[in-house]
């Protein structure tokens, strides 16, 4: 039997639609889903915390307690950015301790927990953290391809995990990058390694990810992930019912209900419908590309290089940008394209073009990359990228983390004021300027609430 981890209310959407699916937009679906019998829901993390504040004017925490309670029967799933948690630096392992500590008190049951550059000191406090709160750790192998990756670097990677604590492990293929033969040979020799489940996640970006998952179930995988078909696809997760048809039947049989699953995808289709005509969805993202291959450029990241050329008003340049991204990932010491790493190679790969000189305007996130402070890139870079980009700056070579002193005390001093539940000191800690722009409003409309209930009560005149 293989086990479905389902993507529809985290990367289905955050692949296709720049992660803007609302809570209003979710709650229909959600007790269809909870009766699926999926192996767990993806729900939470990854962008969905930045969208709902920035974008949503929503609690992303109020948000997970929503589907908790909706969802009583089903395991909820979060991805994250080990200490990055789910903003784009390192934080403070205090931070990283209360972050977990919260998300389990809120709702979730597995931690998907990666590393962007698979440098494994960044992930170790996130799940003790996990392991620490009754939580499941699931440690993730970013994969991708290059002169320092093989299937017999990821096995040592997953012996590692191990020992570290994973109580299972992922096989993150956020490019689409993994080909059914290679998946075969890649879950073959991780299966001789360890005993954990292993769970397999990939996009559809590059047209062979169904093809990959088979394959991948024929040598042993335990988990897939898939999105229900109208959010499939394209630079989303391979197809739910389809995978569920193909396996019905054999000693692969997923168990689950294609009725039941076409009566939740009736109403994803709405959805889909609504994105594409208010151009929410880009024709750009639901198609195959198999340069996918060549440029390992994730949807996410596809998406954002889309939009961050168009409001440039250089469009046209996109395929310059794509066959620029393997260099700079080079030049960068092969990090895997997923975020934060794939953002940072992405929006430098876009100055480059723009600007039409290499490395003229860097971008601190580049810097960071280039002196250490996201970890041990699996390459070192050349001694001419480190002078171009960090003159006489000193690189880091330790656990970026070490260097980070306690942070929740100062920012709970910082955002006192707006403080209504302890998990808003979390949110500003990632996003501050948001979270106080987001929390001004909350003041703005609990203000509003509060004068319109009082006008009605003085307006009361009993009998």
């Amino acid at each position: 039997m293989v086990k479905i981890t389902e993507t529809i209310l985290r990367d289905a959407h955050q692949s296709l639609a720049a992660t803007r699916m609302t809570f209003a937009e979710m709650e229909p679906m959600l007790a269809d889903l909870d009766k699926v019998g999926y192996h767990a829901l993806e729900c939470w993390g990854g962008a969905t915390f930045d969208a709902c504040v920035r974008f949503l004017g929503e609690d992303p925490w109020e948000r997970l307690r929503k589907i908790r309670s909706a969802c009583p029967n089903t395991k909820l799933q979060m991805l994250l950015r080990g200490q990055n948690l789910l903003g784009y630096k390192h934080y403070a392992d205090d931070v990283v301790d209360s972050f977990v500590e919260r998300s389990v008190a809120n709702g979730i049951d597995i931690i998907r927990i990666f590393d962007a550059l698979n440098d494994y000191r960044n992930i170790e406090r996130a799940m003790a953290a996990c392991r620490k709160e009754g939580g499941h750790a699931q440690a993730a192998i970013a994969y991708t391809t290059s002169p320092y990756h093989s299937n017999e670097k990821f096995a040592a990677d997953v012996k590692q995990l191990e020992e570290m604590g994973a109580d299972s492990i992922c096989i993150k293929d956020m490019a689409g990058l993994l080909l059914p033969y290679e998946a075969f040979s890649l879950v073959t020799t991780l299966k001789k390694v360890t005993k954990l489940p292993i769970e397999l996640h990939t996009h559809y970006t590059s047209g062979v990810g169904s093809m990959t998952y088979l394959k991948a179930i024929e040598a042993g995988v335990d988990i897939i992930d898939c999105a229900l078909s109208p959010l499939a696809l394209g630079t989303s997760q391979p197809a739910t019912e389809p995978i569920v048809a193909a396996l019905h039947g054999t000693a692969y049989d997923t168990g689950l209900d294609l009725d039941l699953l076409s009566t939740i995808s009736e109403y994803a289709s709405t959805l889909r419908e609504k994105w594409l005509a208010s151009g929410l969805i880009s024709t750009k993202v639901l198609g195959v590309d198999v340069n996918a291959l060549k440029y390992q450029v994730p949807g996410g990241m596809l998406s954002n290089l889309v939009s961050q050329l168009t409001q440039a008003g250089k469009a046209d340049k996109l395929l310059e940008v794509l066959e620029e991204v393997p260099r700079v990932r080079e030049d960068f010491g092969f990090p895997p394209l997923v975020t934060p790493s794939s953002q940072i190679v992405g929006t430098q790969a876009v100055m480059n073009v723009i600007t039409g000189e290499r490395y003229k305007m860097v971008p601190k996130e580049s810097k960071a990359v280039v002196k250490g402070e996201y970890g041990k890139t699996p390459a070192p870079i050349s001694p001419e990228i480190i002078a171009k980009i960090l003159g006489d700056e000193k690189q880091i070579t330790g656990r970026p983390a070490d260097a980070i002193a306690p942070e929740l005390e100062n920012v709970k001093a910082q955002m006192s004021e707006y403080l209504e539940q302890p998990e808003d000191i979390l949110t500003w800690a990632m996003f501050p300027q948001v979270a106080e722009k987001f929390f001004k409003q909350r003041q703005a409309d609990r203000h509003k609430l509060d004068n319109h209930i009082g006008s009605i009560e003085d307006a009361y005149q009993p009998v």
